[in-house]
């Protein structure tokens, strides 16, 4: 048996099969069409923090089943495994994770925002509040 590697070291493996993508790039390949933000952060986190417009919330224990284009349970935005999908979280290590297992899916262009929400506001791009019901 091998030795156990601590998380850093697996977030590295991870980060080194997909080229990551900058808050800005992110912004701007949202705006044109060529990505869906996804947004996997937890709702306190969302209530908090606010949202990113555009973005699709999908809670991370729910993500692949949303997203596999294959999936009886996936998404309309789900179309296909050429879609380029940007996975949100808040710091940006969660996203890494999640982006590697979109990969195993097969959605060979999904990546995550490096930084995540937070570096995402840093950045002076938009955010939305979240609006209480009722």
């Amino acid at each position: 048996m091998s030795e156990p590697i601590g998380i850093d070291a697996v977030l590295e493996r991870v980060r080194e099969g997909y080229a990551r993508i900058e808050p800005r790039a992110a912004y701007d390949a949202a705006e044109t069409g060529d990505a869906l933000l996804v947004d996997i952060r937890y709702a306190a986190l969302r209530d908090a923090d606010g949202l990113i417009p555009g973005a699709l919330v999908v809670e991370r224990n729910e993500l692949e089943w949303r997203l596999d284009p294959r999936g009886s349970h996936r998404l309309p935005e789900a179309t296909g495994h050429d879609l380029r999908v940007v996975v949100v979280c808040n710091e940006g290590y969660a996203s890494s994770l999640a982006a590697e297992s979109l990969h195993r899916l097969g959605l060979h262009r999904a990546t995550d925002l490096v930084g995540g929400f937070q570096a995402w506001r840093a950045a002076g791009l938009p955010v939305t509040a979240v609006t209480a019901p009722g």
